[in-house]
């Protein structure tokens, strides 16, 4: 294993390329280690640590122990060179958008210690103006006739609106979605799961390219990277950390589509889904959604509009919550309940990043709230009790 690196480490897109090329997605202990040292030093500390000398790391990791994350990271320290990556993502015409760029899409952030260290980027308009106003069309590869009948209905009508469809590239609802966007010449955003320097899968290739023509096409991931199925999940966090609502247009059971709804609503996003018939299993992940969760049943692209409030519009004149519901409180205590979901519930670091307040705020308004009987905890999570008024 090399002592040095031979690039320059403490240049920060290097830096970051190389964290995207030894962590695997969604690897929190990277993230912290990053977030504490910076990515240059991060690098530093992984050296010497790979000589076995463990310098100090004023953070623990989010599992296991410092050790464990080196031994995950240093096989491949070998051969470590982002400029080779980047000069493959420059010659396709792409680039690397690191986190604080104007490019880079606000709602990455969100997902916290989950975040992606960079975005690798081939297209013709920056991820952060797509994804301001967007909406997640997605569901199973294995589609059926009426599902692709109606995310070509959907996306069609989100073009028409200006709003952007992300999906993921993959056949069936993904592939429909795109289709149906580019037919329209509307905004576009496709995330990969593996590397750009080959777009996956290869029957979707030319779709994909086109999709960067107009609109962009983004990984976490470096080239090179193959497409791998826990990538693919992975994947599906920044599905729906990127759009402003995520739809399930048709999906089994078990569709991975599934986990893209449940961080959209771990992130207090809006979840919809399309019902389909009833003896469809195509549609029995959409109906789970619906008796499940708290998804809101869409059958058109003017109720999918409905679920995507755009970055910069107005509010609306009329207040979002019931009169009365917050009498009575301090101004703390009624933003943390108003920051709760209308229905469902929020884990707690959710409802500190929509209330805007610091934790110890949020946890003394949540004790008060829920020992005045308005909101109650169920197992992690935290939700409002309807008050009867009248």
């Amino acid at each position: 294993m090399p002592d040095r690196l031979p690039f320059d480490h403490l240049d920060e897109h290097l830096a970051r390329a190389a964290w995207s090329r030894l962590a695997e997605p969604d690897d929190r202990a990277a993230n912290r280690l990053v977030a504490t040292l910076g990515a240059g030093p991060a690098l530093d500390w992984l050296l010497h640590a790979n000589r076995g000398l463990f310098p100090a790391v004023p953070a623990q990791p989010p599992r296991g122990d410092w050790r464990t994350a080196v031994a995950r990271w240093t096989p491949r320290l070998a051969d470590l060179d982002p400029r080779r990556e980047l000069d493959v993502i420059a010659r396709r015409g792409g680039d690397l958008i690191l986190p604080g760029s104007p490019a880079w899409p606000a709602g990455l952030d969100e997902l916290g210690e989950s975040a992606p260290m960079c975005l690798w980027v081939i297209g013709a308009r920056d991820p952060a103006t797509l994804a301001a106003s967007s909406v997640a069309l997605v569901g199973s590869r294995a589609s059926t006739a009426y599902g692709e009948r109606v995310t070509t209905d959907l996306a069609m009508g989100m073009a028409d609106k200006s709003i952007t469809v992300v999906s993921g590239g993959a056949y069936g609802i993904d592939a429909a979605a795109h289709r149906a966007t580019l037919s329209v010449h509307g905004p576009a955003l496709a995330v990969m799961a593996g590397g750009l320097d080959r777009y996956y899968p290869n029957g979707n290739s030319q779709l994909l390219a086109q999709v960067a023509a107009t609109g962009a096409v983004v990984a976490e991931v470096p080239p090179g990277t193959a497409p791998m199925r826990t990538r693919f999940l992975s994947r599906n966090r920044l599905i729906a950390a990127l759009a402003r609502a995520t739809v399930v247009v048709e999906a089994a059971w078990r569709s991975g589509a599934l986990s893209t709804a449940a961080k959209a609503a771990e992130l207090l996003r809006p979840v919809g889904a399309v019902p389909g018939p009833v003896t469809s299993a195509a549609s029995a992940g959409c109906h789970r959604l619906l008796r499940e969760s708290d998804a809101i049943c869409v059958t058109d692209a003017a109720e999918v509009a409905e679920l995507v409030q755009p970055v910069g519009t107005a509010l609306p004149e009329e207040p979002v919550v019931a009169a009365g519901l917050l009498d009575d409180l301090d101004p703390e205590q009624a933003r943390v309940l108003d920051a709760l979901p209308a229905r469902g519930e929020a884990v707690f670091g959710a409802v500190v990043r929509s209330a805007g307040l610091d934790e110890v705020s949020v946890r003394a308004a949540l004790g008060f709230l829920e020992l005045a009987g308005r909101v109650t905890r169920d197992g992690s999570g935290w939700r409002r009790v309807r008050v009867r008024r009248g």
